[in-house]
């Protein structure tokens, strides 16, 4: 499922792009947010279809040295373990998984060189000869098999970065998160399962809702943040804050003000991680040193109020 730490970063980038696209919309905006949250969930499964092609590849690679003129023995007698691999047998028959790779348009018909390629470099492999060696024959050694190839095959294969980026450029950078899912997925797979565990695109129906109310309340009290900002920045040259540190600290606001059920330390771990990956270099000391201080300020104007269990100890 598509964390809250996600959902924050997909509000911040499409803070961003509002801000560099001049639009005057915030409910146009607010559509290609979701549309965003939608498409990542899209490339979960896309990743999950990678290892299915992967496997009819194998299959039609079997059936071609069968009808050989001149077949081998081992063309007739193949060591047939990963094209008999339960987990994708499951995903190939799993209906509701289909229907919605069907619906989405999601597939890889279209890159017949991409499956090749992993199917090669899987097949090199030294975690793939281990698998097929091994005379053991599990539903758990099918799935450890399937993480190994997303871990060491699929993650950072820069043709694979190249073709999901044109399939969608939404998808840019949202590979990593959907292979995480796709890693969760295989993990909690058991034998006693008659479908594949498929995560459901969030944890509570809460979850779009405040990743649209984040956006909404980070967009409309912009202007007024900056001006908060500016007060603990003065020291700084302004050209030399970067833009997306402000919208990150801006949106960090936001979720300190207008949601009271998140403890303020949530809110500073998750924006200064997020600066970490986002942003250039030392802007998470230099935006957790800043938010530090609003925080401070924001307490003693009163203006930060949690409620719920556990929350006064943890906004100290």
């Amino acid at each position: 499922m598509l964390s809250r730490r996600f959902l924050r970063i997909k509000v911040v980038k499409s803070v961003y792009a509002h801000f560099k696209s001049a639009s005057e919309s915030i409910a146009v905006s607010e559509k290609s947010l979701i549309k965003s949250i939608d498409k990542a969930y899209d490339l979960y499964y896309q990743m999950l279809e990678l290892a299915v092609d992967v496997g009819r590849y194998a299959a039609e690679r079997l059936e071609i040295a069968r009808n050989k003129k001149l077949p081998t023995y081992e063309d007739l007698h193949p060591n047939t373990k990963f094209v008999d691999n339960r987990i994708i047998e499951r995903l190939e028959n799993d209906r509701k998984f289909n229907e919605h790779l069907k619906k989405n348009g999601l597939g890889w018909s279209n890159y017949p060189e991409l499956i090749r390629q992993l199917y090669t470099q899987m097949t090199a492999s030294d975690y793939y000869h281990e698998y097929m060696n091994r005379n053991e024959r599990s539903l758990r050694d099918d799935a450890r098999l399937l993480s190994l190839f997303y871990e060491r095959t699929v993650q950072d294969n820069e043709l694979l970065e190249a073709v999901v980026e044109e399939q969608s450029i939404l998808w840019c950078d949202d590979i990593d998160f959907s292979l995480i899912m796709v890693l969760r997925t295989l993990d909690a797979c058991r034998a006693n399962q008659t479908e594949i565990p498929i995560l459901p695109q969030f944890q509570s129906e809460d979850d779009l809702r405040f990743a649209k109310e984040l956006f909404r309340k980070t967009l409309l009290g912009f202007d007024e943040s900056l001006k908060y900002i500016e007060r603990f920045t003065q020291n700084w040259d302004v050209e030399r804050i970067a833009y997306l540190d402000n919208i990150i600290m801006a949106t960090a606001m936001a979720e300190l003000l207008g949601f009271e059920s998140i403890p303020v330390k949530v809110t500073l771990d998750e924006y200064i991680d997020i600066a970490k990956y986002y942003s250039t270099p030392g802007s998470s000391l230099f935006i957790n040193g800043v938010l530090d201080k609003i925080v401070e300020s924001l307490k003693a104007e009163g203006r930060i109020v949690k409620t719920g269990r556990g929350l006064i100890e943890t906004t100290v």
